[in-house]
């Protein structure tokens, strides 16, 4: 199978390095960024372009997902199957006359972190049973973990990430503000973030909450709101200790 992947950011990255790792030739890594396709190139020895898309059997459209539609009318050969990776678009979005699909990894990327490839979930979406099976077995190689999913189960999958994800990070950064005002190492808090992680591989989340909200500990809560000078963290902290007051009731 002739495998082009279109794109140079962190999915597209790590599709590259993880074919390469398990000996999947990849023909061609297709873009607009020359630099970052260039160190994606080097890195790999996989030949890059942005001007000329080769033909393929599987076009892989690893972009942000404002620019998927866009990009997926550069394919112009009808006899290819083409996959986004998105976790919250439609097979639909792709516009041009070849067979559509998804195959969406389930996994924040960043192109500094090393990942182990064999554990992110695959949810593969395609159009008839061959592709399907195409598909798995590509992913299978990679991963261990991979499953056909329908758009309708998909899009709950990419909202359950942002939640336990991007919102869970972006809390991150509002507590290191938080320590960085206060001179503060955030390294200190390092050995509490991976316990916290490391905790729900056993337990539900909600069983394995703690906190003053979840005791009820109206004193400490509002110390903290005392000491809480920034409107958008101390929004954030009334918010979600109300959500967490409101679970437990």
């Amino acid at each position: 199978m002739k495998i082009v992947i279109i794109g140079s950011g962190n999915v597209a990255y790590h599709l590259a390095k993880a074919f390469t790792q398990y000996k999947i030739e990849i023909q061609q890594i297709f873009g607009r960024n020359a630099e970052e396709l260039s160190k994606i190139s080097n890195e790999f020895n996989i030949p890059y372009s942005i001007e000329n898309l080769e033909d393929a059997d599987l076009y892989i459209i690893a972009v942000s997902d404002d620019a998927v539609e866009k990009v997926s009318e550069l394919i112009k050969n009808d006899k290819a199957l083409v996959a986004h990776t998105s976790g919250s678009l439609p097979k639909e979005i792709l516009k041009g006359n070849y067979r559509k699909a998804s195959f969406y990894p389930l996994q924040t990327f960043s192109k500094t972190k090393n990942l182990d490839y064999s554990k992110i979930p695959f949810f593969i979406e395609a159009e008839n049973q061959i592709d399907e099976k195409s598909l798995l077995e590509l992913a299978s190689i990679i991963s261990e973990n991979v499953e056909i999913s329908t758009y309708e189960k998909r899009k709950y999958i990419h909202l359950t990430a942002v939640f336990a994800c991007n919102f869970v990070n972006h809390l991150f950064a509002r507590a290191k503000e938080i320590s960085d005002s206060q001179d503060l190492d955030f390294s200190y808090f390092l050995p509490l973030i991976n316990e916290t992680v490391e905790k729900i591989q056993y337990l539900d989340p909600k069983t394995a909450q703690t906190g003053p909200a979840v005791r009820g500990d109206e004193r400490i809560l509002k110390l903290h709101e005392e000491l809480i000078k920034n409107e958008e963290q101390l929004h954030i902290y009334k918010t979600l200790n109300e959500s967490i007051k409101k679970m437990y009731q």
